[in-house]
């Protein structure tokens, strides 16, 4: 079956991603390798606070994003704008092929698929 939309929900730890169409949906969790805690930072502590970038991880989740023509990327905190940095360096033609990204905080798969089905019904119409 083709997908063309995929949604991807990412935090630190795991990305969900969901490719679909009208009918169908096909999801995989990605999780990452790292053995960095994610990191908060303090007032008055030195150091940036975070962990520092997860290539590996970053690299599988655009891999699982490659090959639709419109993605939709959200998630809590700043791992996805993170992550679309990291993409538009080292996977420009997937990067190309992101509508929006957008802050969420830790839905479901269905939530998630209802969401993103909704976003792209709103954005085909504003074409």
């Amino acid at each position: 079956m083709s997908f063309n939309h995929v949604v991807a929900w990412i935090d630190h730890t795991e990305a969900h991603v969901i490719h679909f169409n009208a009918e169908a949906a096909d999801s995989e969790v990605i999780k990452t390798h790292s053995k960095h805690p994610h990191l908060h930072g303090k007032s008055g502590s030195t150091g940036v606070g975070r962990a520092p970038e997860n290539k590996q991880y970053f690299d599988d989740v655009a891999k699982a994003l490659s090959g639709s023509t419109e993605i939709l990327i959200v998630g809590p905190g700043h791992e996805k704008l993170e992550l679309m940095k990291y993409m538009l360096r080292q996977h420009p033609a997937v990067a190309e092929c992101v509508m929006s990204v957008e802050s969420a905080d830790h839905p479901s798969d269905g939530q998630l698929l209802k969401y993103a089905r909704k976003y792209f019904v709103k954005a085909d119409m504003m074409r």
